[in-house]
């Protein structure tokens, strides 16, 4: 018994120092996560939540786990701040506090007991039960709706970001030619002007 509440009391502080990462590019690794979070504090582990149930594109989630409550705390407020972003994308990433249900490794609570029952559509709690089951549903519709808009913005905006680079360069390969080919330096002599040389 006593083995039991010192496992669970280890969780707990586990918890307390783990940070919940979500709305990740699905192009963030363990390392980049690492190197994002490693010029706050030691990383201990990373760990993915997987999706098991909507595209590959969605937004990817994790736990952080630190070496002090402390950090994530510090971790949380900092991220909560500032647009903080991984792998380049449109994207800025949240931070929460971890709870207990986000790990699926979590031990059993000492003396804790659950009951389940299967309800008879006559009993009192049925209509209740239904009620809550069409919640969830409209819920998770709600949710890859959602999604959807939000894939589709982040979409149009890392497009814009890329014709944006994209002028940005040819304006910088138009302005070596004409250093190059001596243009300047014809143009500078006209206007007198003074250019300095490569």
């Amino acid at each position: 018994m006593e083995s039991s509440e010192d496992e669970y009391a280890a969780f707990e502080q586990k918890v307390s120092r783990t940070v919940y990462l979500d709305n990740l590019s699905p192009q963030v690794t363990e390392s980049v996560i690492r190197t994002a979070l490693e010029q706050f504090s030691t990383v201990k582990s990373v760990k993915f939540i997987p999706n098991l149930i909507g595209p590959n594109n969605l937004p990817q989630c994790a736990l952080v786990e630190l070496d002090s409550a402390k950090k994530a705390k510090e971790v949380i407020s900092m991220i909560g701040q500032y647009p903080f972003m991984m792998s380049g994308m449109p994207r800025p990433v949240r931070a929460r506090p971890a709870v207990m249900e986000m790990f699926d490794d979590r031990p059993a609570k000492p003396n804790k007991k659950l009951k389940c029952c299967w309800l008879d559509p006559s009993d009192t709690d049925f209509e209740v039960a239904k009620e809550i089951k069409n919640l969830t549903r409209k819920h998770a519709a709600e949710i890859a709706f959602m999604h959807k808009l939000q894939l589709e913005e982040e979409e149009k905006l890392a497009k814009q970001q890329e014709d944006t680079l994209k002028g940005h360069y040819k304006k910088f390969k138009m302005i070596e030619g004409i250093m190059t080919d001596r243009t300047a330096h014809r143009l500078a002599r006209k206007y007198n002007l003074s250019v300095a040389d490569d």
